[in-house]
């Protein structure tokens, strides 16, 4: 966790929360340095997310079981939209339960069933690995702020009703019995001694 310099740590780096932690709360630790730092600015007026690709989002998507927002929209249109849907992305029923992400070129869009390059905010149900996706619904990119949020809320009811959560073990396993791998942008494994490098040798583990 680092100050809202990004500079200054305030806990260890860790594997996850209790690690970080320990026997205290995560919850109420969090808690505490929120209150170190209130915010500056109206959290409506949070940027919204996007991801480094089409390809990454949908890969996350899956692996956090939330449904990802497409937006799909002209070069001269989009940072307009980034603007308009900083309300709908961080409203109270919406954020924290969705992936967003902006994609104009349409690659890796091919993944998705149905198909289609035209503009547009398709809300997609990620598949099991992050490979493929089904579209739940797709809306107009001048959609009213009520009609876009009344079709993600239902789409999020629809999404956890049909998709069991998954087990990492079993999940895993499951997808090395497959084949299945996902080649990211950052190599995998990791970096105990701050080299720079990811470690060779004892420690190291592909996924």
């Amino acid at each position: 966790m680092l100050a809202p310099d990004g500079q200054r740590w305030l806990t260890r780096a860790n594997r996850g929360p209790q690690q970080v932690f320990g026997r205290q709360s995560s919850v109420d630790q969090m808690q505490r340095y929120a209150l170190q730092y209130p915010a500056k600015a109206d959290v409506a007026e949070s940027i919204v997310q996007d991801f480094h690709s089409f390809r990454q989002a949908l890969n996350v998507a899956s692996a956090d079981q939330r449904v990802l927002v497409l937006i799909n929209a002209p070069p001269t249109d989009e940072a307009k939209l980034r603007e308009s849907l900083k309300p709908i992305a961080n409203h109270a029923n919406i954020i924290g339960r969705f992936h967003f992400d902006f994609d104009s070129s349409g690659a890796a869009k091919t993944a998705i069933n149905p198909f289609s390059n035209e503009p547009g905010i398709a809300i997609i149900a990620p598949g099991e690995f992050g490979l493929t996706g089904k579209v739940i619904q797709k809306l107009p990119l001048d959609a009213s702020r009520q009609t876009i949020l009344q079709a993600l809320e239902s789409a999020n009811t629809q999404y956890a009703q049909s998709t069991a959560k998954k087990v990492y073990s079993t999940h895993v396993s499951k997808g090395r019995k497959a084949g299945v791998y996902f080649e990211g942008a950052v190599p995998y494994g990791e970096d105990r001694d701050g080299d720079g490098q990811i470690d060779q040798g004892k420690g190291r583990r592909r996924r």
